[in-house]
């Protein structure tokens, strides 16, 4: 058993250190690879109306800031993981949740403990997260003239995450550990149904109910926007319960645009700041891209592969729920329901990193046939313009590393994006 445990212990910490050194080498390459291009706009974006010099190497100097950051952070989030692991802060974590059953002798019981647990586990990692997210978003966005969050926007956010959270996530913590208390061996294909449910739960409670805590949503205004997008949707016919601009302006610079919901009841929903940065005619290609993820399917797709993956990830806890040797290489020798969620979203993302590219593969492969659909009901060409604001506007870099690209990016590359557009819009013309 010892020897067992030593070995599974290595092996954590194999993957751990292949882990960096991977992100450490691809960091280097993705900085290389941009300094090296920061004199030279590339084509298609140095056309006239495009990205400037200037523009561009802000950009750089933005994404430069970002990956130099973030190395400091990824640093800090492997000490905290080691230090919640091997150094035996979960195990310690664990031994002060039971205490809730000495103080509350009414309400003991393996979900009291669990809910416990959860909670000094959730508030411990807002406040060590806290100074990367403060960071971000009061100097390095700041910097580059993003940011528009004030400290009391920050705040409050804080807090309503906190209370959301807590009112949606609790009752199905409570769920779970019900479950793994009453239906021992054969918990988690009952986990996984109630999981799913609760997700897809989650996606039709989100625009109506979650969303309108953090934002304002109002109905797009009549004009010529609004006209090409009627247009667009009544060619397409998607079925949808309204037009809505977000007031993100509050907090970002930033513009983007999504969809939300499900069926009739999906909604369509623009940035503020992407209003005033589009015109009609590319917020009508930005939205057919848009719609190309729904006419393809994506969405349904990317449930689906979801909905495997909770299968697979519930499947291995059942199995690894059972091992006590899973606990104790992972530096925790009390064994609890509480503690069994907590240590397996812990260390997963460590023994899962490298299915990244796979995921990011799938998702560039429907991004190009979004804009494939696009250029059918709209002019390839406005969809390359409002790529080209959104580029600029978000300070977004044009030249990635392609290995970095191709591991990291759920989008193509600009250049390759807007090149197999405008090939697009000469068939087109």
């Amino acid at each position: 058993m010892e020897l067992t445990v030593i070995w599974a212990t290595k092996i954590f910490l194999a993957f751990l250190f292949t882990r960096t050194l991977v992100q450490a080498y691809l960091d280097l390459r993705h900085q290389r690879h941009i300094w090296i291009n920061r004199k030279q706009v590339p084509a298609p974006f140095d056309r006239s109306g495009g990205i400037g010099l200037e523009d561009h190497q802000k950009a750089v100097t933005y994404s430069m800031e970002k990956i130099k950051t973030g190395k400091v952070f990824r640093t800090v989030h492997l000490l905290i993981l080691l230090a919640w692991t091997l150094a035996g802060g979960l195990e310690l974590f664990t031994q002060w949740a039971a205490k809730a059953n000495d103080l509350f002798p009414s309400l003991a019981s393996p979900i009291l403990e669990g809910l416990c647990l959860f909670i000094l586990f959730s508030l411990v990692e807002l406040l060590l997260n806290l100074p990367e997210s403060i960071y971000y978003t009061f100097v390095i966005e700041a910097k580059f003239g993003f940011n528009r969050t004030t400290p009391k926007i920050f705040v409050i956010d804080l807090f309503k995450g906190l209370a959301v959270s807590a009112v949606i996530g609790l009752p199905f913590a409570s769920l779970l550990l019900w479950l793994m208390m009453t239906f021992v061996g054969s918990w988690w294909w009952i986990g996984f149904i109630c999981t799913t449910l609760f997700q897809v739960l989650l996606i039709w409670a989100y625009p109506t109910l979650i969303a309108p805590l953090f934002n304002k949503f109002t109905p797009l205004e009549e004009g010529e926007t609004k006209a090409q997008i009627e247009d667009l949707l009544e060619k397409t016919k998607l079925p949808f319960k309204g037009l809505f601009v977000m007031d993100a302006s509050k907090r970002t610079a930033h513009g983007n645009a999504y969809f939300t919901g499900f069926g009739k009841a999906r909604r369509i929903v623009f940035f503020d700041t992407l209003l005033k940065s589009l015109s009609p005619a590319e917020m009508r290609a930005i939205l057919a891209h848009e719609i190309g993820h729904y006419k393809k399917h994506h969405l349904i797709k990317g449930l689906l592969i979801s909905i495997v993956s909770t299968f697979i990830g519930f499947y291995l806890l059942g199995v690894l729920a059972e091992w006590p040797t899973f606990f104790i290489a992972h530096g925790v020798k009390t064994i609890t329901l509480g503690g069994t969620l907590l240590l397996f979203t812990l260390v997963a993302p460590v023994y899962t990193f490298f299915f990244v590219p796979l995921g990011n593969l799938i998702s560039r492969k429907h991004e190009y046939e979004a804009d494939q659909f696009a250029a059918q009901h709209a002019d390839p060409e406005d969809l390359v313009n409002g790529l080209i604001k959104l580029y600029r506007e978000n300070a977004s870099t044009l030249t990635p590393d392609p290995v970095y690209s191709a591991f990291y990016y759920s989008h193509p590359p600009a250049v390759e994006r807007a090149r197999a557009l405008l090939s697009k819009s000469s068939n087109h013309s």
